[in-house]
């Protein structure tokens, strides 16, 4: 089964240039399969910083979920949201390793949300027109962004993974685990963390999607906006074999709960865009404009 790649190119094209988005540089076809050429990231993924560094202060977990928080917020701001947000989608442009250098990969997954009459979503036309049923499904979607950024979040500061005990736990058990609520705690890292940041991080993996914060208030929330006076002491920290079962863990995890349907190739004029395309040339003296 092959993934039809129409929706991800036309969100990497909208978004290029957009700091903390990876820039799609150019695409080719060949022997019926099609190639995205993206910036190279030499810093390699965020995880894997965590098996080096053995672990993360509050300041520098901040600074990370600042960067991704506002980067969903340009997003979800354009009614674009990614669905499949994880250490291993998020990765370092250079050997630096600073957060500005932190970029939201593959968009296989991402949806450019859409009223009923298939026009895309714009921030005026969501405000104008939508129904409430279109807008309620619109916070869902982009409170799914929310919930795997807190997963990282929760992952940055503890160096465990929430609802997994281990890379083999079942998908049927992590979903029993997280729909009884946002976990405890309870683990002795987290008596050194502070209150504010356990309380965004439980906020964020409310069961209930219109209870998390969305990621223009994840950027007010208190713990960000006091970042220079977070602890700069470690809460944890990872041995070797600890981190590379963390990894694998977090790998088992996601992979656990995408339960998103990929979509057959299709040809390239039977895509949305094309018959948009197809359908004004059958419309003359229509004077709108159609925009992607």
């Amino acid at each position: 089964m092959q993934q039809d790649p129409t929706e991800e190119i036309q969100i990497l094209l909208r978004f290029k240039g957009v700091p903390n988005i990876i820039t799609l540089r150019d695409i080719y076809e060949c022997n019926s399969k099609i190639y995205l050429v993206t910036d190279y990231m030499s810093g390699g993924e965020l995880l894997d910083k965590i098996m080096r560094q053995k672990s993360f202060t509050e300041m520098e977990a901040c600074a990370i979920v600042e960067v991704l928080a506002s980067t969903l917020n340009i997003l979800h701001n354009q009614m674009v949201v990614h669905r499949d947000l994880k250490p291993s989608n998020i990765l370092y442009a250079d050997a630096n390793e600073s957060p500005k250098s932190l970029y939201i990969c593959d968009f296989g997954f991402a949806k450019q949300l859409r009223a009923e009459n298939g026009l895309l979503m714009t921030p005026c036309y969501t405000a104008q027109f939508a129904a409430p049923e279109v807008l309620k499904m619109q916070g869902y979607e982009k409170a799914c962004d929310i919930w795997s950024l807190g997963v990282i979040l929760y992952t940055i500061l503890s160096g465990r993974i929430p609802f997994a005990t281990g890379p083999n736990d079942p998908p049927d058990v992590i979903l029993q685990r997280i729909e009884m609520g946002p976990p405890q705690l309870k683990e002795s890292c987290w008596n050194s963390i502070s209150n504010e940041a356990k309380q965004l991080v439980l906020s964020m993996l409310n069961v209930d999607p219109s209870q998390r914060p969305t990621a223009a208030e994840i950027l007010s929330d208190p713990w960000i906006k006091n970042r220079n006076s977070l602890s700069k002491n470690p809460p944890y920290s990872l041995q070797l074999p600890d981190a590379q079962t963390v990894k694998a863990t977090v790998v088992g995890f996601f992979k656990a709960l995408k339960s998103s349907p990929k979509t057959e190739l299709e040809p390239v004029g039977s895509s949305f865009l094309a018959q948009r395309r197809a359908k004004s040339k059958t419309l003359p003296g229509d004077g709108s404009n159609s925009s992607t």
